[in-house]
């Protein structure tokens, strides 16, 4: 299932893995891992913020993707479903019928 995760580091966890080499490290070994169809990167809330739209293979991968952020920037995640525009425009015409 396609997802989005949104990854909030705080400010001073942030400093630290900059300086130390952590943030780009940890954000690296994630894209390895889930080969995300896009990536973007932005500030909210004063947070550095990160937007990753991959595909949720099993559950279970959850904590080997979301721990190296807890662990490594002290990161909030928060993970949604997300469709694209054929699978909008399915699930849309789908709903229609039962309308």
């Amino acid at each position: 299932m396609r997802v989005l995760m949104k990854v909030s580091i705080p400010v001073e966890a942030g400093n630290r893995g900059v300086k130390e080499g952590i943030l780009p490290k940890t954000i690296m070994n994630f894209v390895e891992q889930t080969k995300p169809e896009a990536c973007y990167f932005t500030t909210e809330n004063g947070k550095r913020t990160g937007l990753f739209f991959f595909d949720l293979k099993e559950p279970q991968m959850m904590p080997s993707i979301a721990e190296p952020f807890f662990v490594n920037l002290h990161a909030s995640i928060d993970v949604a479903p997300a469709m694209d525009l054929e699978d909008m425009k399915a699930g849309v015409a789908k709903a229609a019928k039962h309308i």
